[in-house]
């Protein structure tokens, strides 16, 4: 459910905090939205027939983890601090390519796929360029104890590591199209098991 969706997703915007592998980290936690997102949007999706579940199931994982990421504030951290997710315009890409194709469910899976593996990491970085560094933040705000991914490392940024956003897009788009078709096999699942 989606409670688990944001579970799975809820560290996904503090890949700063992995100094070292910063980069990396994004490139993962992109990926691991995009799995969180196109599964559980494209299930929905599939199952109601309705154009705009995506949406609807992606402004849930984004209220739950508002919810969720407030208890950073609840410890005393800034408001800017918290991540806020970006899952609504990738999820209403998902929408678009079900709606344009006139509810064609291997359309839904190639071009939904595509576009929400591409899209996400892309606006991931946006959205992480518009706040502030947690980084920056946890030594304005310092808590008695800092735990050791907060400690400041100089990060070892490799030559491949220079194009987080084009390689999390170019991996997106590859995995996502999966991700998808699993979301609609999930929902012939559902059937089946509801037909027993």
């Amino acid at each position: 459910g989606s409670s688990d969706s944001t579970l799975l997703s809820i560290n996904a915007g503090d890949y700063i905090f992995y100094s070292d592998w910063a980069w990396t980290s994004f490139v993962v936690f992109s990926i691991s939205q995009t799995l969180m997102l196109v599964v559980g949007a494209t299930y929905y999706l599939t199952f109601t027939g309705v154009p705009g579940t995506a949406t609807y199931y992606g402004l849930i994982m984004t209220v739950y983890t508002w919810v969720a990421k407030g208890a950073w504030f609840a410890l005393g951290y800034p408001y800017d601090f918290i991540v806020v997710p970006v899952w609504l315009p990738s999820a209403m890409l998902l929408d678009l390519a079900y709606w344009a194709t006139k509810k064609n469910k291997h359309s839904l899976i190639l071009f939904g796929g595509v576009l929400v593996g591409m899209s996400l990491p892309l606006f991931n970085m946006v959205n992480l360029m518009t706040i502030a560094d947690p980084l920056e933040t946890a030594f304005k705000y310092p808590r008695p104890t800092l735990p050791p991914y907060m400690t400041p490392i100089e990060p070892q940024v490799g030559k491949f590591y220079n194009s987080p956003v084009a390689l999390g897009a170019g991996a997106g788009a590859v995995l996502s199209v999966t991700f998808a078709a699993l979301g609609c096999k999930l929902t012939t699942w559902t059937y089946r098991w509801m037909a027993a």
